[in-house]
């Protein structure tokens, strides 16, 4: 794919078993965690091999991987117990300079005016962080994060979310990235990352519903967004969705639209980025987004 555009997805492939299996509260036994977190491994073997066969080097690691990891139930030290296993997946994301990442679910919310889902928050965070760590990953595979919280107050909502940043481990804040969404569009964003000294990522899909920078074209957003990042910090990780016709602003289309990522193509392919779509039919989107770009390639050289 050269030095331009690569597509990746999230957490799901569609046609391998799942790396997030995961049982209920009450039944999570230390034998049964270690069970699922062996399985889940697996799992994960399994589709970074499958990446790899099919040229897919971005990819977004499933929160569950290491179930209840960030909660009191999980009092396993599975970085120590599974060492081995995870240094032999880091390796191979390694050999094949996949750019892996994490995105923490909506409960994740270093903003909030509520002290335990703050603590539980930084508990998650931490996690994230310690998995690529055990995977022996570097600083430029990232934990994605929205600022959060329901309330617009710009102000105080970002106070709240720097005095959280500020309790992070140094190896949890180096690995932290911003995403602009629809409540916090990309003008509010980068201002609290510049504040607390992380990179943003810009999703096209969110800007598109809380649009900012009256003017700008999609190129000039991601470049406002690369600017960002610095050379620690790696390739800049941009995401690419749709809205799904018929369903409530903001819901993530079942598949690509190819026409919308051509446009995405044509304002920022020659740019080296990492694009994480965001859709429901996960590979079969990256493949059919990487026909896209293969296309361009070849049209440019012939």
């Amino acid at each position: 794919m050269g030095t331009g555009l690569r597509v990746g997805y999230a957490c799901v492939n569609t046609q391998l078993p799942s790396s997030s299996r995961t049982v209920r509260l009450a039944n999570a036994t230390d034998e049964r965690l270690r069970e699922l977190i062996a399985t889940n491994l697996d799992a994960l073997d399994t589709i970074l091999r499958w990446n790899v066969a099919h040229e897919i080097a971005v990819f977004r690691l499933t929160s569950n991987l290491i179930p209840f990891a960030s909660h009191a139930v999980n009092r396993l030290a599975w970085w120590d117990e599974f060492a081995p296993r995870l240094r032999v997946l880091g390796r191979l994301m390694k050999r094949h300079r996949m750019s892996i990442s994490t995105h923490p679910g909506q409960y994740t919310v270093l903003s909030s005016e509520r002290a335990p889902v703050v603590d539980a928050a930084l508990a998650e965070l931490e996690y994230h962080a310690r998995l690529l760590d055990a995977f022996g990953l570097g600083p430029s595979h990232k934990v994605v994060l929205h600022v959060g919280g329901a309330s617009r107050e710009t102000a105080s909502t970002s106070e709240r979310f720097e005095r959280a940043f500020e309790r992070l481990s140094a190896g949890a804040a180096k690995r932290l990235v911003l995403e602009n969404d629809e409540r916090w569009p990309l003008a509010d964003v980068l201002p609290i990352a510049a504040r607390v000294g992380v990179p943003v990522v810009f999703d096209a899909f969110h800007h598109s519903l809380a649009p900012s920078f009256d003017g700008a074209g999609i190129r000039e957003l991601v470049v406002r967004a690369g600017s960002t990042w610095t050379p620690r910090d790696g390739r800049q990780e941009v995401h690419f969705s749709s809205q799904q016709a018929g369903r409530r602003p903001g819901a993530h289309a079942d598949t690509i639209d190819l026409d919308e990522f051509e446009r995405f193509v044509e304002d920022v392919g020659d740019l080296p980025l990492d694009c994480i779509l965001e859709v429901k039919d996960k590979e079969r989107s990256a493949l059919r987004a990487q026909a896209v770009l293969r296309a361009r390639v070849y049209s440019r050289s012939s």
